[in-house]
């Protein structure tokens, strides 16, 4: 079997990471199928993702590794991981302790859509937080 046919068809993981080491990871709910949120992993965010059952994202403003709930305790425990076709995009299916994942208090990180009939007024699709995000994240003075 070709490289690439065993990454298209094969049993093995062969993830293709981007000119800059990272991968797009879509998030979703394992119950439900809602899409949660939209981050990037690294060779060693995709490890720990495996090794731990925790989902491990590399942040590329910061050019760090975050463990999703590290600091709010909304901590995100995977149930799938899936690749894509090419192997150049990861799916998780997560649970969420406390039921949040976006950083500003709602269940997801897709809380807004367009409007019908808009060409660039959003509306809530969520109409309560989860968490208040001031007394999860506190600033430092």
């Amino acid at each position: 079997m070709s490289v690439s046919s065993e990454i298209e068809e094969g049993t093995r993981l062969m993830p293709r990471f981007d000119s800059a080491g990272t991968l797009p990871c879509i998030t979703v709910d394992a119950e439900t199928g809602e899409v949660l949120m939209f981050a990037y992993m690294n060779q060693e965010a995709l490890d720990r993702t495996i090794q731990t059952g925790r989902a491990t994202y590399y942040s590329r403003s910061r050019k760090k590794l975050w463990v999703k709930g590290e600091e709010s305790g909304f901590v995100q425990h995977v149930r799938e991981l899936r690749v894509d076709c090419d192997q150049d995009c990861v799916l998780i299916k997560v649970s969420v302790e406390g039921g949040a994942s976006c950083h500003v208090g709602y269940r997801s990180c897709f809380f807004r859509r367009l409007k019908p009939g808009s060409s660039g007024e959003l509306e809530f699709t969520e109409s309560k937080k989860v968490f208040d995000p001031e007394k999860v994240y506190p600033r430092s003075s």
